[in-house]
Parts: structure tokens; sequence; C-alpha cells
């Protein structure tokens, strides 16, 4: 691989990976030995390093701060068999990287700045990626304003980052969900697309009250009227309806997740009905109710295929089949896991090798 980007590398004079109980991790809270950074001051990003993991030096003015100039990505890279390392789709990432970084009147990064600098990452922590199970090393970008200033406007630098850090799987269960019809994740004309720190903080409260009622998740309806569904906390959300796939259309108020698009992909692919509109809460429920309903799961980078066992709706539960019986489920999770650890043929060349 090489370096275009003339990255300057300070290594760690002692590597913190004997220290890691690869056996019991906590998803997000263990990171690997080192980090990128890179700037970006006078209309340029420069100044590109991975440098060790540790504190760095901000200003209590920082306008990222005070006005949410930040946000972020999430993606993965995988060890297979032969020990050879691969990023799951980085350049879908690193496309609604640069949608977020334009809806946050952010500087957008380029796409070959994005890849190299997480693949270069990568390959120097590649012995932190688990040998367990289902586990992998998680990638997080993230941009924020670094402007000293008390105004409300647009930044004129940012700090772009990259941490790294092995994880296991982000749930452990079937999901008990909740239909959320009071509070709003998202609105129209509104940045819930982009994945900026504001969409996460405003979503905590209600997500706290949902965890306090005994649920997992919660599944997020329209702000106008709560008629429609958009997505769950942390993924996308899908439905298999009398065999259809279906899906809430990516909008203003939905993420647009790569795992979202690789499922669809692969559904279209199998000969699998596939919809993606506005999917409305009476036609889910009226489905859970008359059986049609055979899976729901959500779908993200951190969550992966996850199953959800139960869905709320102003207090009614609404218990679904065991997802441990689903042929399409157990087969997509299967499917996406032997693409990303190289099990086989990736037909769609979706992996990056580092």
């Amino acid at each position: 691989m090489t370096d275009t980007l003339a990255i300057k590398i300070t290594k760690v004079t002692q590597s913190r990976l004997a220290s890691v109980d690869f056996e019991n991790l906590q998803f997000g809270k263990t990171f690997t030995d080192h980090m990128f950074t890179a700037d970006y001051a006078n209309g340029e990003w420069g100044n590109f390093q991975i440098v060790p993991y540790g504190e760095i030096s901000i200003s209590p003015a920082m306008s990222s701060l005070h006005y949410g100039q930040s946000f972020f990505e999430g993606l993965k890279a995988f060890k297979h068999d032969n020990g050879t390392v691969s990023i799951f789709r980085p350049d879908k990432n690193a496309e609604r990287f640069n949608a977020s970084a334009e809806r946050m009147c952010m500087p957008t990064l380029p796409e070959e700045i994005f890849i190299e600098s997480i693949s270069t990452l990568v390959n120097l922590e590649k012995n932190w990626i688990p040998n367990q199970a289902n586990s992998a090393l998680y990638i997080r970008p993230f941009m924020f304003a670094t402007d000293p200033f008390l105004g409300v406007a647009p930044s004129t630098t940012y700090k772009y980052m990259v941490l790294t850090g092995p994880v296991g799987a982000y749930f452990s269960k079937n999901l008990n969900v909740k239909i959320e019809t009071e509070y709003s994740r998202a609105s129209e004309g509104g940045f819930g697309y982009a994945k900026c720190a504001g969409n996460y903080g405003g979503a905590m409260y209600p997500s706290k009250l949902g965890t306090q009622q005994g649920y997992d998740q919660l599944m997020w309806t329209d702000s106008k009227d709560h008629a429609y569904i958009e997505e769950m906390g942390a993924a996308n959300i899908m439905f298999l309806v009398a065999g259809t796939l279906i899906t809430p259309t990516t909008r203003d108020t939905v993420l647009n997740g790569v795992t979202r698009d690789s499922i669809l992909t692969l559904a279209q692919q199998w000969g699998i009905p596939v919809e993606e509109r506005r999917v409305s809460v009476a036609e889910i429920i009226e489905a859970a109710q008359n059986g049609k309903l055979t899976d729901a799961f959500g779908a993200g980078t951190a969550a992966g295929v996850a199953s959800v066992i139960s869905i709320t709706y102003k207090n009614q539960k609404y218990d679904l089949p065991n997802p441990a019986h689903s042929e399409f489920t157990q087969r997509l999770s299967k499917t996406l896991l032997d693409i990303k650890y190289g099990r086989i043929e990736d037909e769609n060349g979706w992996n990056v090798v580092v």
C-alpha cells in the first residue's frame, strides 16, 4: 500500500495489546495504540499524522463544543482465516461522511484521504483485530470544528480523526422494541440523515425512558404525526411481510445505512421482492396481528443484523416469530459475515484489502 498522503507515523514505545481481555470486550470502550489526525485550515487538508492514542488539547471556546459542528462515521475491519485484513465498503462510508459534512456546513474530505487514513491505521493496528467469532476492529472517523470563537457561524478550521478498537457483538440478544409516539429523533428539513452528534444527543432522553420501561430499542416515527416508521436508535429497520422485504425510504430524516444497502442488494440478487417506501405504523401492526410479519430486524455497522422479537405500540405488545427459525434472517446474517470474513467470494467487491 502506498502512502500518498505522506503520513507521519509516531509509534508507541510499548503496546497495550497484552493487557486487553478479548473475551470480555465492551463495545466502544477499548482503543488501539494509535489514532489518525489531520487538520483543515486555509481551505485545505494537511498535517496527516498517526500518533499514540491519547488526550488532545482543545480550547474551551472551541466552536464545536458550543454550536455542534461535529459528526462521525462507523465501519469495521475483519480478519480472514488466511490472515488477510479487509475493510467493509469504506467507499460508502466516505460518501456518507461527505454528505454529513455538507449538511453541517463543514469541509468535505476527499475519498482518497478517508480511505488511505483508515487503511494505514488499520494496517498498523491489525494485531488488535480479535480472533473470536463475530468480532472485528471497529473504526470511528469523525470531524469537528476547532475555531476558538463564540459566534454562531461555521468554523474556518477543523480536525479529522480516526479511532479504532476491538469489538464483539453490539447486541447480545433479540430485541424488544417500542414504537415511539411522543418524542422525535429527526424532522423533515432537518439533519436526521447526517451522522452528527446532535442527532444522538437529542435521542438519549427518550431512549433512557424506553430502557427504564424495559425496551432494548426505540423505533422512531415521523415527527409530524408519528404515523410512519423511520429507523431504530442504533440501526435502520427492515421488515419481511408476506415474503417481501420492506424498509423505509432514505430521506432527510433517515440514515442511508451501508448495511441497509448491502442487505437490499443481496435480497435483490436472491430474487426476494424489495420495497423501499414510506412504511406506516398501521400496516406493520396489522401485519403483526395477522401473522404476515415474519421478520423484523435492525441493520447497521455496529448492530449487524439485529433481530426484533417483539414490537410494542401504545402499550400493546406484539410477539414475532422466533428469529432462530427464520430462513431469511439466518441466511442473511451468515452471508454478510461470510463475505466480511472472506469465507465466500466477494461478488460485489465490497471488501477493501489492507
